[in-house]
């Protein structure tokens, strides 16, 4: 048995191990740096580069790796050796703070968006000292951002870290008015907070991580898994998801030892995974960590992204974390779990015993309330993809509408606000199971609402949309952003007013005014809910290609916050969308490919096989079923030329030069020829013999992990 707390962390340059190793002025002046974000000096860098090489080569590393994230929604590295020539031929271990701070991996081939042109090749990886460093497979993995020559965000970090910025800035406004103006408002604080006042406001997150896993030996019989990460054709099962029997299910031996190595492996390297779980449909499981700071949520859900792919091929597995991997049964998401905390431990989104009598709880909720309508579109756009596009609004996650789910306490208690009347206090009711050896037990104020995009969960707020193939940075970039935003207008009215409580009292009334259209406590699946939604004026952004120009639209916020420059929104625009097109693109040749190479030779065997069967026997014996299959699968593979041909047609003909018009054609051109391909070939599935169809089958591959 394992030492699981002094074996936590064991790979991280974390903390503990910076102030054991380090000077005491080295460390103070480190830690300055993370907590205020104050320059640091060469000289510090330098002390700090040593002590972490010196570590690191204890634990087996051997070279040192810039770790950053660039616009392709997966890590990237280049590797260096510590050793340095030396006298005699010999070689020395060195690591410098120059090459601690500041990285220079070729630039030019990663997607800019416009940013850089092929022949601007220079771009810098920077430390980010408030992500612990770490060591895997033998190298030193440092943390860092990723820009071009000018400066220009190239990677998903940058603006990250300049959205939480942004908040903190903003956030540390209303709690000076707050401490200012009031006296025991902050009902929610933690009893073992300290009692300074708040420096810095943290925003973290829980990414909640879904996922499939298959046989590698049936992966590496799917092109189409190989190459688009999702099953293109494949017949529905006899039995999918329809008994619920998978979900909270006892974990198969094969799964749980997979599970073990890589929570071992996520905890030696400072992952706070903490639950795990057979999820809806068979085949699929999820993993959930415990709250961190944002930019090191993001750092530990890509490390755990690439371990669980490659902890599962050490299992004879593949892991899957597209959206949808197969059709019809539920596809993956990732849970965003989103809130605000101060340095002194207080969680701004906490309301305490009381919540009506907690202004700046109520406060920080409206904020979220006004954020989540005024820029529900920033929202959608931040997981748009062509993968997602299959999943939202699938009876598995919430639809493309956005809107915001409070509880039945909560919204009672906004609209006694808003409408100025007393709100009576409930206490908590004992549950009743109805069985006596059972214990009572205080009994939740509200439900959960597994519907809602955005629902408020006790002291944070679940982001449900994000897919499970994201980076949980681009919808966190949007929620600190859009929030700060609200945030400033606030702190603007608050520091305007004569009369802070009163102030406070008619800026939160007004906000839930405007605004209140958002709350749905209701079934966001339902078809009712579809019609009040558009009565209320709400956006239903269906598809990737509706929902991107929003961040040309709207994307003055992240100019006004320095999140983002005008060049990089466009830049991300245009990245977006390529990659939209790009995807399908991929999809549909290899649709065409496998068609060609397996599916039309699978036809025209049983085919063959089937009219000989009916010439030998037809003079002697009945051929009625013989004939029945031959003219079924006759017909269906006519349909099945027509509609290849069709779909061929589309991706040789001349596209738009335009991005938006070019996007366009596959969303609402390529995808119905792709969708309406698939319905035949799922057909033919059903009618050619096994013994002569080339690929695995869904009860094959989604059954095949035992």
């Amino acid at each position: 048995m394992k030492d699981i707390p002094n074996w936590f962390g064991s790979m991280v340059f974390n903390d503990a191990v910076m102030e054991a190793r380090l000077p005491k002025d080295i460390y103070k002046a480190l830690k300055k740096t993370i907590t205020q974000g104050t320059p640091m000096d060469l000289d510090v860098a330098n002390v700090v580069a040593k002590a972490m090489k010196d570590w690191a080569v204890e634990k087996g590393a051997t070279h040192f790796s810039h770790w950053f994230q660039p616009m392709t929604g997966v890590t990237a590295e280049k590797h260096d050796s510590f050793i340095a020539p030396a006298e005699g031929g010999r070689v020395i271990l060195e690591f410098s703070g120059e090459s601690l701070i500041r990285g220079e991996p070729d630039a030019s081939s990663f997607p800019s968006g416009g940013l850089r042109a092929t022949f601007e090749a220079r771009g810098y990886t920077v430390w980010d000292a408030t992500s612990y460093a770490f060591v895997k497979d033998g190298t030193l993995y440092i943390p860092t951002a990723f820009c071009a020559y000018n400066g220009e965000a190239l990677d998903k970090k940058t603006p990250l870290l300049r959205s939480m910025q942004a908040i903190d800035r903003q956030a540390l406004r209303i709690l000076k008015l707050f401490e200012n103006n009031t006296t025991g408002n902050n009902a929610s604080a933690d009893a073992d907070s300290d009692k300074r006042s708040p420096q810095r406001i943290i925003t973290t997150v829980g990414a909640e991580q879904e996922y499939f896993l298959v046989d590698k030996e049936l992966y590496l019989k799917r092109p189409d898994l190989i190459l688009t990460g999702r099953t293109l054709f494949g017949a529905p099962p006899s039995k999918g998801q329809e008994m619920g029997d998978h979900y909270f299910g006892s974990i198969k031996p094969r799964i749980a030892a997979f599970m073990r190595d890589l929570e071992e492996e996520l905890w030696q390297l400072g992952v706070y995974v903490k639950t795990k779980h057979n999820e809806t449909a068979p085949g699929q499981y999820e993993l959930a960590p415990i709250f961190s700071t944002t930019n090191i949520a993001c750092d530990h859900n890509q490390l755990t992204m690439e371990l669980l792919k490659n902890i599962a091929n050490r299992h004879g597995l593949a892991c899957l974390l597209h959206e949808k991997p197969f059709a019809r049964v539920n596809g993956s998401g990732k849970h965003n779990n989103w809130s605000l905390s101060t340095d002194t431990g207080i969680n701004l989104l906490e309301p305490g015993e009381t919540p009506f009598e907690n202004a700046q709880f109520l406060l920080f909720l409206v904020a979220v309330i006004k954020a989540v309508d005024k820029y529900q579109d920033l929202l959608r756009l931040s997981c748009a993809s062509a993968g997602n596009d299959h999943r939202l609004g699938a009876n598995e996650a919430p639809p493309s509408i956005i809107s915001m789910f409070v509880g039945d306490e909560l919204a009672e208690i906004l609209e006694a606000i808003e409408s100025g009347t007393d709100y009576h206090n409930k206490e908590k009711a004992q549950m009743e199971i109805g069985v006596t050896v059972l214990p009572n037990f205080p009994k939740d104020t509200t439900d959960r609402n597994r519907t809602s995009p955005f629902a408020f969960t006790g002291n944070k707020f679940e982001f449900r949309m994000p897919g499970s193939e994201f980076s949980i940075a681009g919808p966190n970039i949007v929620i600190n952003t859009v929030v700060a935003e609200v945030l400033r207008e606030f702190a603007d009215i608050l520091e305007a007013s004569q009369n802070f409580k009163t102030g406070l009292s008619d800026l939160i009334k007004a906000t839930l005014k405007a605004h209140k259209r958002i709350i749905f406590n209701g079934n966001n699946y339902s078809d009712e809910w579809f019609k009040e939604a558009e009565k209320r004026g709400l956006s239903n952004l269906k598809t990737t290609v509706d929902a991107l120009p929003q961040f040309i639209a709207q994307g003055e916020v992240f100019e006004k916050h320095h999140v983002f420059t005008q060049s990089e929104i466009y830049s991300r625009y245009e990245i977006l969308m390529e990659v939209y097109y790009k995807t399908i693109h991929i999809e549909s040749l290899t649709m065409v490919d496998m068609i060609k190479r397996h599916i039309v030779p699978a036809c025209i065997n049983c085919q063959n096989d089937l009219a000989s069967l009916v010439n030998l026997k037809k003079d002697q014996f009945d051929t009625a079923l013989e004939s029945y299959f031959l003219d079924n699968i006759s017909r269906t593979s006519a349909s099945l030329l027509n509609k290849l041909i069709a779909l061929e047609k589309l991706l040789a003909a001349h596209m738009p030069e335009d991005i938006l018009d070019h996007a366009k054609v596959y969303s609402q051109k390529v995808v119905p020829a792709m969708e309406q391909l698939r319905e035949v070939v799922d057909e033919l599935e059903t009618l050619v013999g096994e013994k002569y169809w080339p690929l695995p089958s869904y009860v094959d591959l989604l059954y095949s992990v035992i």
